[in-house]
This record gives C-alpha cells, structure tokens and sequence, in this order.
C-alpha cells in the first residue's frame, strides 16, 4: 500500500487543481440525474404523465440500488484502484442518463434509474481512495470539500443551464446532452489518472457491516439522506405547485441549493479538522432543521423558500462532506474505500427512504406537514450526531486519563 501511495504521490504531486477539477466532475455526474429529476419534476408530472408519487419512486430505486450495491463497490475499489472505478462511473453515468433521456414509460424509467445507482456507489470510495493517493494530508480537508461539492454542483446544473436548456429542446434532449458531457468526462479521466497499480487478489474480506465511528456516521446519514432527498425530489415542485412558479423558476431553487452546498461543504470540509471535526454533524444537523422549518413557513411568507433553499445547501447537505472527512481520518490502511461506501450506503438508503415518506404528502397538497416531516428527519441526524460526540469525548478523556 505505501508503495502504491508513493508512485501516486509522485505522478500526481503539485496537480492538486486538476485532479481536484476530475474528482469534482465524477461526483456531479454521479448523482446528477437525481437532481435533473428533481428540477425537471414539474415536465416530467404535466408532460410526462408521472404522479408526484411515482416521481418520488425514481428516487427510492436509483438510491435504493445504491445503497445495496455501496459495500460492494467500496471492496472493487480497494481492490481494482480508483483509476478504472471512475472511468466505469462515468461511462455507466452517461449510459443511465442517455436511457433516461429514451425512456417511453415509467417501467423503462425506473430501470434506467436503477442503473444510475452503479455510478452512486462507485463515487465516495473512488474519490477518496485517489485523494487518499495522491494528496498530502494537510490539503486533503479541502480537496475533499471541493469534490464533494460537485454533487451541489450538479444541482446547479440541472437547475439552471440543463433546465434552461430544456425549455428549448425538452427534457430528453437536456438529458442526452448531460450523458454526452458524462461520456466526454470518462475520456478525460482514462487520459488523467496516473495507471492503477495490478488488481489485488488474495487480500482478507472485509467486513460488511459497519462499526465503531463507521457505524455511528451511517446512521447519521441515514436520517440526513432522508431529508436531504425529499428537499431535493420536492422542492421544485413544491414552487410551481403551491408558490405559483413557473417550471424554470422552480428549478432556479435546485441551482440555488446547489450553489449554497457548494460554498457550505468547501468550507465546512476544511473547518473540520481533527478535534474539532466531530463536533459538526450536530451543528449542522441543527441548521438543516431550521432550514426544513423555512420550507414549511414559505407556504405564509413565500420569499423564505429562497432563504431555505440555501440554509439546506449550506447545512444538510455539507453534513455529507464532513461526514467523509471524518471517514478518511479514521480509515485504516487500505480500507478507505470500505469505510466510505459503508457510510454512503447509509446515506444512499436515507435517499431511498426519504421521498416515498413525502410522496404521498405532496400527492395530497400536504405540503406543510411533509417539510415538518423533513425536520423531524433532520433532528433523528442531530441526536445521533450529538451521542456519537459525547461517546467520542468520553473516550478521549479515558485515553488521556490512561
């Protein structure tokens, strides 16, 4: 392991932007027909004859296939490198969004987003795995902020210039662009990446099931993912159904949450230091609260939805980043990949979970209870995070009395 870390330090040493600028552009296309889903959801429901329940049921199945699929993933990763695992997300990225994009009935869609739930698992153990690689541990707090930013930056996307984009050649033809883009990203990261070392064989199985810190920072982000995927499923059309937006209005809260996590996880990623780094979850939980709470008051004053959609980019969805932080500082040699998609499997299953939930809220016009429900998501993430902190300090204060 050390001489493979070595021989990638040294291919890739002083090109933390470039690098950086690939493993930002692997996680935004990895998720990124959630959010083209979310933001194209009020298309989708008046031309494509979807229910708002069934635009839910695209969620649970795409995240539903990731989180079973994250273990798996995480082991292919340690064992294969992250060279080849980013190129086969990005390449099976394209083709989920091209079949998205084909798709002629809810049957046909539902399979072609269960595939974009390959991409999904792949993404956190590939890209910290490369920056476990290739990056001196003192920028890898930023590095894995900017990456995992590029979900936030996919929301952006599709809120903006993919919808944009729709509304002059329609949602298909938004989407087939997006796989293109996803095609040409694969390309540049054969071309990019320093060559992964053999294939290691022989090496003992890791365990499935998460523990310790691992087992704690799943559960959190499990209750987060639930939330987090409701806001991002909903909230468009949440603005055209009950706020009078039109669609591309609508879709401008998804680019607006997604600037907002931006800013949120790069900043939070490098405040998270050791220390201090266990402490966040909870703070930022706390804020994802407030945050839900706007949602549910925009139904009286409709300028807070703009206020929520960036206290949601800014809170919840930077718990995901600092919650990867925590991973690679707690990772053992050669585990890395494990342990990251043991915690975004419980992320993905929230992600599964949570819109389902709503579905049948927002069905029903029930708006307001749905965001309260959301809040009562993020609180469950709070208690868990704040536990795990008071358990991490006790165990400081016995080590440093030992």
């Amino acid at each position: 392991m050390a001489q493979h870390t070595t021989a990638a330090n040294t291919t890739v040493a002083g090109a933390d932007g470039p690098l950086t600028a690939l493993l930002t552009a692997a996680m935004a296309f990895s998720m990124l027909q959630l959010f083209l889903l979310g933001a194209f959801g009020p298309r989708l429901v008046d031309e494509g004859g979807l229910s708002p329940t069934v635009l839910g049921l695209t969620t649970t199945i795409g995240f539903g296939a990731a989180a079973v699929l994250s273990p798996i993933g995480g082991r292919m990763v340690d064992r294969t490198g992250p060279r080849r695992s980013l190129v086969v997300l990005l390449l099976v990225s394209a083709a989920a969004l091209a079949l998205i994009g084909a798709a002629s009935g809810p049957g046909f869609l539902l399979a072609a987003v269960a595939l974009g739930g390959v991409p999904q698992a792949l993404a956190n153990p590939a890209t910290n795995k490369a920056i476990l690689a290739a990056v001196a541990p003192a920028r890898r707090g930023a590095v894995t902020g900017m990456k995992q930013s590029g979900v936030q930056l996919g929301a952006f996307a599709a809120g903006l210039p993919l919808a944009a984009l729709a509304a002059a050649v329609g949602w298909r033809g938004a989407l087939w662009t997006a796989a293109a883009a996803a095609a040409a990203a694969a390309l540049w990261a054969h071309r990019a990446l320093p060559a992964d070392p053999p294939a290691a064989r022989g090496q003992p199985r890791t365990s499935l099931v998460p523990r310790g810190a691992v087992a704690w920072l799943a559960v959190f982000s499990l209750f987060l993912g639930c939330g987090i995927a409701s806001v991002n499923t909903y909230m468009a059309l949440f603005g055209a159904r009950e706020l009078g937006m039109g669609p591309t209005q609508a879709a401008a809260l998804v680019a607006v949450l997604g600037v907002a996590g931006v800013a949120g996880r790069v900043g939070w990623s490098r405040a998270a230091r050791p220390g201090r780094a266990e402490r966040l979850p909870a703070g930022l939980a706390a804020g994802a609260v407030l945050a839900a709470s706007l949602l549910a008051a925009a139904l009286y004053v409709r300028p807070l939805v703009w206020v929520a959609a960036v206290a949601v980019g800014v809170f919840a969805v930077s718990g995901n980043a600092v919650s990867m932080v925590l991973v690679m500082q707690r990772a053992a040699p050669g585990a890395a990949g494990q342990d990251s998609a043991l915690v975004a499997a419980g992320f993905f299953a929230g992600f599964a979970i949570g819109p389902p939930l709503f579905g049948p809220l927002a069905e029903a016009g029930r708006y307001g209870p749905g965001w309260l429900l959301v809040a009562g998501e993020f609180a469950l993430a709070g208690a868990v995070a704040t536990a795990w902190a008071v358990r991490e300090r006790r165990g400081a204060r016995t080590e440093a009395a030992a």
